[in-house]
Order: structure tokens, then C-alpha cells, then sequence
């Protein structure tokens, strides 16, 4: 006999959280397949990586004349209404005006995210598997220790899954991005908080 095993998807919808006001303490709500995911606000170093992720793609956009393009943190992307999804990235770029705190998933062209710690691999292969099935362009995985990034992994869509296009470690110096609306140069020991 077989037994079909149904997963249960929590009570809250992507409706739910369309509607909730941004968090006062700064931590950041998200829904993970109908239940509530609340993080706290970013540490220094986390949001240092971040700063200087998103002054990349402001050049890479501004050289590429791209005035179309915005690249963003603390914006929330709706990512599964099936699967009731809706997550907060670390950072993204929009094809559209930046206008509000919510975005549907068509809106985004990349989806960033600087791994801490604390984030289970369930966490991250949600975030990773919505962002696929609503078919966000590209994705970015960032992993980090005490003082920020150690590697880069960048995905880009083809067809209906995501395929590895660049992946660079802590030591390999300056590289550019291809996976991603314009190519972004980085290194990843610029985005680490030095220290003293």
C-alpha cells in the first residue's frame, strides 16, 4: 500500500502579510509556506557586505545606462501565493520604479541573499525554490563568517530551473558577475568589514 504524504502548508497567506505594516525593531517578517519567519535586524558587518553590494550595482547599472534598473535592500517579494511565500531579501534589482515596500515577483529581476549563521538550509531552500518557480531571473547566494562574505554563488534561470553561473571564493581577487541584469564587478574581500 502506498501512503500519499501531503505537506502542510501553515494558516497565513501571502494575503496576510501584504497587508502588515514594516516591523518598528527593524527585524524582518517573512512567510515560509504559510508560517511566520521572523529575523532579526541585520548585524553591522552583514549590512556593511550589503552596502557595498548594492554600491556595485549602482556603477555597473549607471555604466550600463540602465536607468530602468534599481537595486535595493528591505523590500519584501511575493514569491508563492500556492505555496504562501512571501520572503524579505537581503537585496534585490527591480525593473520597475521603486515605489512601495512590497513587490510581486515579475517586478524583480535578481534576488540576493547574505546567508547568516542562523539560517537553516529549510530556510534557505525555500527562498531558493520560491524565487525559482516564480521565475526570478537571477539569484544570488552569499555565505559569511565573523566579518562578512567568504563566497559568492550566482544562478541564473534557464527554462525552469536555476543553473550555477559564477561562483567565486574569499582569495580570488576581483571578478565579474555575469548571472544578473548588467555584469557587476566584485571582490569579495571589499565586502568584508576590516579589522583593526
Amino acid at each position: 500500500m502506498v501512503a500519499l504524504v501531503q505537506h502542510e502548508l501553515g494558516p497565513f497567506t501571502v494575503e496576510d502579510w501584504r497587508v502588515l505594516p514594516p516591523r518598528e525593531d527593524g527585524s524582518r517578517l517573512e512567510l515560509i509556506e504559510g508560517y511566520w519567519l521572523v529575523t532579526p535586524a541585520p548585524t553591522g558587518q552583514h549590512q556593511f557586505a550589503e552596502k557595498r553590494i548594492l554600491n556595485a550595482f549602482d556603477a555597473a547599472i549607471a555604466a550600463a545606462e540602465r536607468s530602468d534598473l534599481t537595486a535595493l535592500s528591505g523590500i519584501g517579494v511575493e514569491v508563492s501565493t500556492l505555496y504562501r511565500t512571501a520572503i524579505n531579501p537581503d537585496f534585490a534589482v527591480l525593473g520597475v520604479a521603486p515605489i512601495g515596500t512590497k513587490f510581486a515577483a515579475s517586478d524583480v529581476l535578481l534576488v540576493g541573499e547574505i546567508w547568516s549563521p542562523g539560517n537553516t538550509s529549510i530556510e534557505q531552500r525555500g527562498k531558493f525554490d520560491g524565487c525559482e518557480r516564480k521565475k526570478i531571473p537571477f539569484f544570488w547566494s552569499i555565505a559569511q563568517d565573523e566579518i562578512g562574505p567568504t563566497e559568492l554563488v550566482t544562478y541564473r534561470l534557464i527554462g525552469r530551473r536555476y543553473e550555477l553561473e559564477d561562483h567565486i571564493k574569499l582569495g580570488d581577487g576581483p571578478q565579474t558577475m555575469t548571472a544578473g541584469p548588467v555584469p557587476v564587478e566584485l571582490d569579495l574581500a571589499h565586502l568584508r568589514y576590516p579589522r583593526r
